[in-house]
């Protein structure tokens, strides 16, 4: 399914139709929390450039162009990635990248990438053993942070993919995984991630957002309903398009209706079930038609007699590190599966990373996901082990891949320097 260390995420068509539904007195998980004195991160100035990031020790194993790719790459600043480790070792690790930031008078991105099931056993299969060895590590985590500024990106895929998990509409997801409390399994998650926010946020100048997945993925209701039971009430917000493709248009206008539809759901007491989506009355396919949603989330405000607070409600931090052009779309029939979250062809890198993204519900623009490090091995629905699209066997997930380096360089919009 498809989280990816550093890698890509799964577009779940068949989640497409989701026109899911609960009542707001289930979705009461956590609201009762004060809400976190909001700072903004324009004020954090510069974004940290970790000169030990992935790309740069890459880059010193590269030559030619590929090394120069690497190099330009390593110059912008993108997220540094925790996925394992000791408690102890994860509080050295951050602690010793927050120092090193606070040092250069810059705010870094850490995301942490550890949870039990991560992608669901997948590419990136990984995570704690336990939810106990779960937070120990958080707590560590945390630890390291202490008093610095951060900005911390906590668990890709964590609610778009969860094991054995219920829509609000009943059905059963794709995250199927054996031998494991099937009672259970799914309410874990929520409690790791709430038990996780409660930690972080005792960092007073962290910022902490949750996986709000992205306009391709879940409908705004669904989303608002597993980030209100993850204790989105105590976190900054939600990020979105992690290791996606959706253009800025699309993103942006995600952005503002799920900040719209949390709003409506835990001030106004209204249905989550009823939030407005990228599907209905928008049509999907049809970015004309997007300004639909927007009006009908005009018209619940009104209704309601409640007033948009674009300051006090959730914000976004979205990922631009790949959806300069937008996501791809396959060739009609052509593959049984087409996977067009994994390493897609002719991609380009999105908006450089800013603290100032000068909307009222986006705190920043990043590159959460690694340029350059690939997705995985794509198969498209055939046995592999040559991804039939690019006609090669592409690098493991995490891995980096030049030629998708250099397609993101190509390909990037705005232009990107190539040498």
């Amino acid at each position: 399914m498809a989280g990816m260390f550093w890698g890509g995420r799964m577009q779940l068509s068949a989640w497409a139709s989701l026109r899911c539904g609960l009542a707001v007195a289930l979705l009461v998980v956590g609201l009762s929390a004060p809400a976190l004195a909001r700072r903004d991160l324009a004020q954090d100035g510069q974004i940290y450039v970790n000169p030990d990031s992935f790309t740069a020790q890459s880059a010193t194993l590269l030559e030619d162009q590929a090394k120069v790719d690497a190099l330009n790459l390593a110059k912008v600043p993108s997220a540094t990635w925790f996925t394992d480790g000791t408690p102890v070792d994860v509080e050295q690790k951050v602690r010793g990248l927050v120092k090193r930031a606070a040092a250069a008078g810059a705010v870094p991105v850490l995301v942490a990438y550890n949870i039990p099931w991560r992608d669901c056993a997948l590419y990136s299969a990984g995570g704690a053993a336990s939810g106990d060895a779960y937070l120990a590590w958080i707590k560590g985590f945390a630890a390291g942070i202490g008093d610095d500024r951060a900005i911390i990106v906590l668990e890709p895929d964590s609610l778009g993919v969860i094991p054995w998990h219920r829509t609000m509409r009943g059905e059963l997801e794709n995250c199927r995984p054996k031998d494991v409390d099937l009672a259970t399994i799914s309410e874990a998650r929520f409690a790791q991630l709430r038990a996780a926010v409660e930690i972080l946020s005792v960092r007073r100048n962290a910022k902490i957002y949750l996986d709000g997945t992205t306009s391709s993925w879940l409908v705004p209701g669904e989303a608002v309903s597993r980030l209100v039971r993850a204790n989105v009430a105590k976190a900054d917000g939600f990020f979105l398009n992690v290791s996606n493709f959706e253009s800025d248009m699309r993103v942006t206008k995600y952005a503002r209706w799920l900040s719209d539809c949390l709003a409506l759901v835990m001030k106004g007491g209204y249905l989550a079930e009823n939030c407005p989506s990228q599907y209905s009355p928008a049509t999907f396919s049809n970015d004309s038609t997007w300004r639909q949603t927007d009006e009908a989330y005009d018209r619940l405000f009104q209704g309601l007699g409640l007033r948009r607070d674009p300051w006090g409600q959730k914000h976004a931090i979205i990922d631009t590190s790949r959806n300069g052009i937008g996501s791809w779309q396959p060739p009609r029939g052509k593959y049984a599966d087409a996977e067009i979250w994994c390493n897609p062809p002719a991609r380009g890198l999105g908006q450089r990373p800013t603290l100032d993204a000068k909307n009222r519900y986006i705190d920043a623009f990043l590159w959460i996901k690694t340029p350059g490090a690939s997705d995985g091995l794509c198969f498209r629905g055939t046995s592999g082990p040559t991804d039939p699209e690019r006609g090669a066997n592409l690098p493991a997930a995490g891995q980096w891949f030049s030629a998708q380096a250099r397609e993101l360089i190509q390909f990037a919009k705005p232009a990107f320097p190539s040498d």
